[in-house]
């Protein structure tokens, strides 16, 4: 049973980690290379779309003139609401259909569950709520940079939680993100379109994320490891914390105002949102099951430019070779923090296999 089970993760870690979709090395080598290709490119496409269509949507729903809302709190609450009720339908319906078609962990309330993860959710809800906020303040176009202090509170919080320090190059890239950030707030200031409060929640957003994984870490034991588990238990947390939030912050009362509380067109769109939210989830698993965390993170970097210029494009507005300056520098860095510790993380991997050939021509010598 054991080794079953010892098997059976690390066939999961050698599909996330080398890009194998199936767990099969045998079989992935016979797939002839264009419909290895295909797939990943399909893969790739789907993700960009559900990631750029939920930042867009999201913006809709927050800030659009023609919904009039201006309750994010309540917004983010709903898509929570739609995740818990989706992760609770699978696992039922996983139940009468055969695993080869649908596979979802089993999920239940579980009070003593719902508490040793309660660190993480209030971190999590700092980030969801953060991350919105900083979108309805700054828009889709600037967001990129808004929010792309993330990297460098990974790199501060491991040193100061973690005691884990950062090579030079990875520190470097960390400079070119805030340079780009410093950059980018400079020249959005000059248009006359800069909100320094998007910018702070943006800030807040960042140092959210970089905590999320971190607590992430700490709390998968409590859900067997299981990353929808966590998700289904994080979002119930979040549910029920968002309840007073809404009250103490007015949500509620700008909903009993709200004239299309009764609109069809409305709930669509909220839960189409909240389903965009929780595939988000899934593609990001199934890229990284066809690729690779460093290809996810670069594709990642790549989505996020793709993001800006369509958000420029569709908005009509006209920026300076100075602000678009800013977002190559934000977006260059990351990528090359993404590709320094690809390289350290298999740099590290090869060492034990390295100690073991010294380990072995030494027995040999003797």
């Amino acid at each position: 049973m054991t080794a079953g089970r010892t098997l059976k993760r690390s066939s999961i870690l050698r599909m996330a980690l080398g890009g194998v979709g199936d767990g099969d090395p045998d079989k992935a080598g016979r797939e002839p290379f264009l419909v290895k290709a295909l797939k990943i490119a399909m893969v790739v496409a789907l993700y960009w779309f559900i990631s750029i269509t939920m930042v867009f949507l999201n913006k809709y729903l927050l800030d659009s003139p023609s919904l009039n809302l201006k309750a994010p709190l309540f917004v983010t609450f709903y898509q929570c609401l739609v995740t818990v009720a989706l992760c609770k339908g699978l696992s039922l319906f996983s139940h009468v259909i055969p695993s080869n078609v649908v596979e979802f962990p089993s999920v239940r309330f579980d009070l003593k569950v719902l508490r040793s993860i309660l660190p993480l959710s209030l971190v999590f809800i700092g980030m969801i709520t953060f991350n919105n906020l900083c979108l309805m303040y700054l828009g889709v176009a600037f967001y990129t940079v808004g929010r792309c202090l993330s990297t460098v509170f990974n790199v501060l919080l491991s040193y100061l939680l973690l005691k884990q320090t950062t090579s030079l190059y990875a520190l470097l890239s960390c400079g070119v993100i805030l340079g780009g950030f410093c950059l980018g707030i400079d020249q959005e200031g000059q248009g006359g379109k800069l909100s320094w409060v998007g910018i702070f929640f943006g800030v807040l957003a960042s140092a959210c994320v970089s905590l999320n994984a971190i607590y992430t870490k700490k709390v998968l034991p409590a859900v067997d490891g299981s990353i929808w588990r966590l998700t289904f238990y994080n979002n119930v947390n979040a549910c029920f914390l968002f309840l007073p939030l809404l009250v103490i912050f007015g949500d509620i009362g700008k909903l009993i105002t709200f004239d299309k509380l009764t609109d069809v067109y409305f709930w669509s769109m909220m839960t189409l949102g909240g389903l965009f939210g929780f595939a988000i989830g899934y593609v990001t698993g199934l890229q990284i099951k066809f690729t690779s965390p460093l290809t996810h993170n670069i594709s990642g970097t790549a989505k996020a430019c793709a993001q800006t210029v369509l958000a420029v494009f569709f908005s009509e507005q006209s920026k300076s070779f100075l602000w678009w300056t800013s977002n190559i520098m934000v977006l260059g860095g990351s990528f090359c923090y993404t590709w320094v510790k690809g390289l350290e993380m298999k740099k590290t991997q090869e060492q034990p296999a390295n100690t073991t050939n010294e380990e072995e021509k030494n027995v040999l010598k003797v």
